[in-house]
């Protein structure tokens, strides 16, 4: 039989059912979810910069066309 001392002591040691095991279980995901955080930041950050590039290369595009129609005329 088991006494609560026991009882409690198993509970709290190193045992495949203890509080220890539980802990390192629950850390087990940790790494999937970082890396499903950092590809969000990224795809964010590479559709802010995909805007700006855009924005860029139009406004330089309509410029340059203006120059050149204004060049021959």
């Amino acid at each position: 039989m088991f006494t609560l001392s026991a009882l409690i002591a198993s509970a709290f040691s190193d045992s495949p059912g203890g509080v220890a095991r539980r802990l390192h279980d629950d850390q087990r995901g940790e790494g999937v979810i970082s890396a499903a955080i950092a590809v969000l930041v990224m795809a964010f950050l590479g559709a802010a910069m995909w805007l700006a590039f855009d924005n860029v290369f139009t406004s330089t595009t309509d410029r340059t066309s203006a120059q050149v129609e204004q060049i021959g005329s």
